[in-house]
C-alpha cells in the first residue's frame, strides 16, 4: 500500500519551504482583500514553521514528531481548502481559487509523503 508514498520527509520539508513563500507573496501579486491576504500570509508563516520543525540541530531530534507533523499537514491542507471555498462563496474568486488549489496541492503532498526516517537518523 505504500507504493504511492514516494516522497521522503526531507524532500517534503524542502517542498514546503519552497511553497510557503507563495502564500506570502500571493496577496500582493493577485490583489487579495485585507482578510484573505492576512489569512494567506498567516498560513505561509505557519507553513514555514511547520517545514522547519522536521529538522533538528546537530544530533538532535526534530522539534515536532513525524506523526504530529503528518496530522498538522493534513489539518493545514483541509483548512486551506475550507478557507478557499468560503472565499469563493463570498465572491472573492482569485483568492478562493488560489487557496483551494494550494490546499489541494498540499493534501496531495501529504498523501504522497513517507512519514518515517531512515534507521540511525
Amino acid at each position: 500500500m505504500n507504493y504511492f508514498k514516494s516522497i521522503s520527509i526531507g524532500a517534503h520539508g524542502a517542498l514546503e519551504m519552497l511553497a510557503a513563500p507563495l502564500l506570502i507573496v500571493a496577496p500582493f501579486v493577485l490583489g487579495f482583500g485585507y482578510l484573505a491576504g492576512a489569512i494567506s500570509i498567516g498560513l505561509g508563516v505557519a507553513l514555514i514553521g511547520l517545514a522547519g520543525s522536521i529538522y533538528g540541530g546537530e544530533g538532535e531530534r526534530p522539534s515536532v514528531p513525524l506523526a504530529a507533523h503528518a496530522g498538522l499537514d493534513q489539518a493545514l491542507g483541509i483548512f486551506t481548502v475550507f478557507i478557499g471555498v468560503i472565499l469563493l462563496i463570498t465572491g472573492e474568486l482569485a483568492p478562493g481559487t488560489f487557496m483551494v488549489g494550494f490546499g489541494a496541492a498540499h493534501l496531495a503532498l501529504y498523501a504522497s509523503t513517507r512519514y518515517s526516517r531512515p534507521l540511525g537518523a
